[in-house]
């Protein structure tokens, strides 16, 4: 599949509408589904098809509006998707959207506490996009350290939003040697690191 049908696209403005008119009735922001921008999720999907990433990780499934965006590259690549969400809700939101995308049997839907679920992942991962609790991410991101692929992309969102946040993640990321970082203003800013096999010049 190169280009994205219109009926997934339809389904893509759907379930973005939906999260958008289910988050201005939230007075707390735990409620909320807080999707992703549809400029971020199409841009992860560009570095999924362009990698070539068939192993991937989600942290925070929500409603699965992101989940399906990277489920779609990976159908491209001959992947999978490995997506965790705590909230059974959430999830069974998310398993109905991917059912109607079509796209379920390319994923692999885990509930649970995200730093207890990826404690117990196997691996290897050549894409982790982070997208749930920023706090808990550095814990996480550890325990995923030996489970990344020798040439492995590390994405997360809201770095542009939410800075305080997610500042323990970023301090994080840099203690991990033989990585490219860069933040990319892309929605609320997403964050994009990038070890290769071999180092250029």
């Amino acid at each position: 599949m190169d280009t994205m049908g219109d009926d997934l696209r339809s389904l893509l403005a759907e379930l973005r509408e939906h999260g958008r008119e289910h988050d201005t009735r939230q007075e707390r922001h735990d409620d909320r589904l807080r999707n992703l921008e549809p400029e971020t999720a199409a841009l992860l999907a560009v570095l999924v098809r362009s990698g070539r990433r068939r192993s991937l990780l989600e942290i925070g499934t929500s409603n699965g509006y992101s989940t399906v965006w990277l489920a779609w590259a990976a159908e491209a690549t001959g992947g999978r998707v490995t997506s965790v969400e705590m909230d059974p809700g959430r999830q069974r939101m998310a398993d109905e959207n991917l059912r109607r995308a079509g796209l379920r049997d390319l994923v692999d839907l885990k509930l649970g506490d995200a730093t207890e679920v990826v404690e117990d992942l196997p691996g290897p991962f050549d894409l982790v996009f982070f997208d749930a609790d920023r706090v808990s991410a550095p814990a996480q991101l550890k325990l995923l350290v030996p489970k990344l692929a020798p040439e492995v992309m590390i994405l997360a969102d809201n770095v542009l939003s939410h800075p305080e946040e997610v500042a323990g993640y970023l301090e994080a990321l840099e203690r991990l040697p033989g990585f490219d970082r860069l933040v990319v203003p892309v929605g609320k800013g997403l964050s994009i690191a990038y070890r290769g096999t071999t180092r250029c010049g």
